[in-house]
């Protein structure tokens, strides 16, 4: 059979997916899940770092900083507003501020943050940001005499 049959009666083979197909799931590292550590990126606390503690729905979750480290209160938040990172400390679901805070220092999760290169750009912004106008002046004479010395080395090698 199927000589003479049109191609849509023709037996087509079944395809089964091999198991060495990666799920898409693998392709995502950070999830939002309790203990996630992430950057506040719209509000009133923009710039400061929080760990999610609980997720109220598919938009928003329940954030704590903890205040005493880094001045965040437990509120709600929605997901948009916040850019997750790489880091997590080990908490249960809806763990309170002291367990919170200890399972921060136990694995030290902000020591690792403070030397990755996001928060060291995240600091030096912040940094400008808070420049007066003569500080600004320094910095500006301070580039200026830097850029003149790497000039003058590198007249002096092509001589």
């Amino acid at each position: 059979p199927g000589e003479g049959q049109p191609f849509w009666l023709k037996p087509t083979p079944i395809r089964v997916p091999s198991c060495d197909a990666t799920p898409a799931a693998t392709m995502y590292t950070r999830f939002v899940e309790p203990g996630r550590l992430a950057l506040i990126t719209y509000g009133p606390c923009a710039g400061k770092m929080c760990t999610i503690v609980d997720i109220v729905d598919q938009k928003r979750v329940v954030v704590d900083g903890p205040a005493k480290v880094t001045g965040v209160k437990r509120h709600m938040m929605p997901v948009k507003r916040l850019s997750l990172t790489d880091f997590k400390a080990n908490i249960t679901r809806g763990a309170r501020e002291k367990t919170l805070r200890l399972a921060l220092e136990k694995d030290e999760v902000m020591k690792k943050w403070s030397a990755t290169s996001w928060a060291k750009k995240v600091a030096a912004k912040e940094t400008r940001a808070k420049m007066t106008d003569f500080e600004r002046f320094k910095l500006m004479v301070a580039r200026k005499k830097r850029s003149g010395e790497v000039k003058k080395s590198l007249k002096t090698k092509k001589k």
